[in-house]
């Protein structure tokens, strides 16, 4: 069973879901042969938009659970309280990405020549589109993030002035956020463009 199939499983009675497992599996091995993921995400994001859409609409009376004071004493752990389909953390099973365990993961995701992994371009091709890529569509993410590679000189500046001493994911998230001096997504927010054109 997908990831999505036990989202929807846990999320609604099993007398409104059973459509929407079946469509979500068949995501995952719909790939499109069109290697600009902008224009696969142009085909896919409508789609998913309008089954979003109704699907709250049929079931947005539907519970999900119950809530205790010791559920949100312990830390909000048990809680439903958000739709994430790129991956989940299974207790027997491990890690699954978008459906897949590692070791599906291993066996139909692009390698590099002559490599023994996957490559990181196939995964978040996969993360992004539920789709298995294609050899061509890892190479065109790895063109397009080779285009983008450049850090901007004020976030060198500001990690080359950090002590030696910080950890690495300190100042990795240091670097993200102030990354957002020129994302086009928060351009994009402050304009106020439509939520349904975020993904652009």
């Amino acid at each position: 069973m997908s990831v999505v199939s036990r989202s929807v499983s846990r999320l609604v009675p099993s007398t409104i879901r059973t459509n929407s497992i079946v469509a979500l599996q068949q995501k995952c091995y719909a790939s499109t042969q069109k290697t600009d993921l902008k224009e696969v995400l142009r085909e896919l994001v409508p789609k998913e938009q309008k089954r979003v859409a109704e699907f709250k609409a049929q079931n947005k009376d539907v519970s999900i659970g119950q809530v205790t004071v010791d559920m949100v004493y312990g830390g909000m752990r048990g809680i439903k309280g958000l739709v994430y389909e790129t991956s989940v953390l299974d207790p027997n099973e491990g890690i699954r990405f978008r459906g897949k365990t590692i070791t599906e993961c291993q066996a139909e995701l692009p390698k590099a020549k002559g490599g023994e992994e996957p490559l990181p371009e196939g995964l978040f091709w996969l993360l992004v589109t539920s789709q298995v890529p294609t050899q061509e569509q890892v190479e065109w993410v790895t063109r397009e993030w080779n285009k983008r590679a450049a850090i901007p000189q004020h976030v060198v500046t500001m990690l080359n002035n950090f002590p030696a001493q910080l950890h690495p994911m300190s100042q990795l998230s240091a670097a993200i956020t102030v990354l957002n001096l020129g994302s086009k997504f928060a351009k994009a927010y402050s304009d106020s463009v439509p939520k349904s054109k975020y993904w652009e």
